[in-house]
């Protein structure tokens, strides 16, 4: 008996200081932005971010269930939702500001952050910042009434006190001017976090590969090979020729992020499953509805965005349908094998094998798929017809699960 409560003694010591160290790799900043991002700041108080950008699952949608269907996650107020799924929020921090970029003549949009790019960076120099500022006060998501009762929460939290320390003043909200920079602090401390190696960590099979540290399996290599060919995407798969994943999911440097930052129409299928179409019974505080649409909503992507931009307005219709390319890492991420994640902007995949045998064959007469939920600007050129067999698609997801953190 002594024996043991002696050893279960030592693993709590054990774990004390392991715990304590993960803590002191984080910086005061950092901590402040992990304190606030794991924090229930909302109206109620029942949703934090980590709600749906859990770190298990590689900082996206924790919950089997909700993957397993609509894929859309509830805001603090139950009954409401929004209309996509949520993207990562690993990684997120190194997109640059929105910006055009020409492509063989055409104007392409590359950066920002959030499915359509609405979060662009350019008010606080980082789109993971500008996006930090969204949900705490979307009445879809965290519902609170205003910045300063974002503020007010932070201000009676326990880490109160680390705020002073990193911005060298206690949190103020008593003028507009102090609501509106205490804001931008917030967010700006939560991108920080986001920015740390907690978050983005590099530490998969995958760079640890590129550091020499351990093998790829034959499969996993066979898989790398086809992610980085080209393909002429004609349906004949030549011997050189592979899957063209890098061609958007670019993947040539030491730490590669496998994304380029840029926006495809990929003709996903509208996800029937999708709560938001429900939102035409559900309404604001305001008595205005959620999706007055209803199941005829259509979702934009980029092009509904940069319609309210005026100075993009005008390449709104070139870029409807088209949503950010995410990010490779962690996209195999769960906390075991059985656990669901859904992928695509709404979640309309239920498996890395599904997807992938979409990019694969879209486009082939053999195989019958729902329409695509905007059929203009789809991205015929780069995916859709393939001629992978199915061994090339099964190693080309064996790669994929090398890109998840923590090995």
């Amino acid at each position: 008996m002594i024996k043991i409560r002696l050893w279960t003694l030592l693993l709590i010591l054990l774990l004390t200081v392991l715990v304590g160290s993960a803590s002191a790799e984080l910086d005061q900043k950092e901590q402040l932005g992990k304190n606030i991002f794991f924090d229930k700041i909302s109206d109620p108080d029942s949703m934090s971010c980590a709600e749906c950008h859990a770190p298990k699952v590689g900082f996206t949608g924790p919950i089997p269930g909700i993957n397993l269907k609509g894929s859309v996650y509830r805001g603090a107020v139950p009954q409401r939702f929004g209309n996509r799924k949520p993207p990562s929020s690993a990684y997120a921090t190194l997109s640059p500001i929105l910006h055009t970029e020409s492509n063989n003549g055409e104007v392409i949009f590359v950066g920002g952050n959030f499915w359509d790019g609405r979060a662009t960076g350019e008010l606080l120099g980082n789109p993971a910042a500008d996006q930090a500022m969204g949900p705490f006060l979307n009445p879809v998501e965290q519902n609170n009434p205003g910045k300063e009762a974002v503020l007010e929460q932070i201000a009676t939290s326990k880490y109160a006190g680390l705020w002073k320390e990193v911005w060298g003043e206690p949190i103020s909200y008593d003028t507009e001017a102090n609501i509106s920079l205490n804001y931008n602090r917030t967010a700006l401390a939560i991108a920080a976090y986001e920015n740390s190696s907690e978050v983005n960590q590099f530490s998969s099979k995958y760079d640890a590969y590129l550091a020499n540290e351990v093998e790829l399996t034959e499969e996993e290599s066979w898989g790398l090979a086809l992610f980085n060919a080209p393909n002429n995407n004609d349906g004949i798969k030549e011997e050189y020729e592979g899957g063209n994943c890098a061609a958007c999911h670019s993947s040539g440097d030491n730490s590669p992020l496998f994304t380029d930052f840029t926006y495809d129409n990929l003709g996903i299928p509208k996800n029937p499953y999708n709560p938001f179409y429900d939102m035409d019974a559900v309404y604001l505080d305001d008595g205005s509805k959620i999706n007055p649409e209803g199941e005829n909503w259509i979702d934009p992507g980029l092009g509904g965005f940069l319609a309210t931009v005026p100075e993009w307005a005008y390449l709104s219709e070139a870029n409807m349908g088209k949503h950010k390319v995410p990010t490779m890492r962690n996209v195999a991420l769960q906390p075991g094998k059985a656990f669901p994640k859904a992928y695509g902007h709404n979640g309309y995949f239920k498996s890395l094998e599904s997807i992938v045998h979409f990019y694969n064959m879209r486009d082939n007469e053999s195989e019958e798929w729902p329409e695509p939920e905007i059929a203009d600007n789809i991205n015929k050129d780069e995916l859709g017809n393939l001629g992978l067999n199915e061994s090339e698609e099964k190693a080309i997801v064996a790669f994929l699960k090398t890109l998840s953190d923590g090995y």
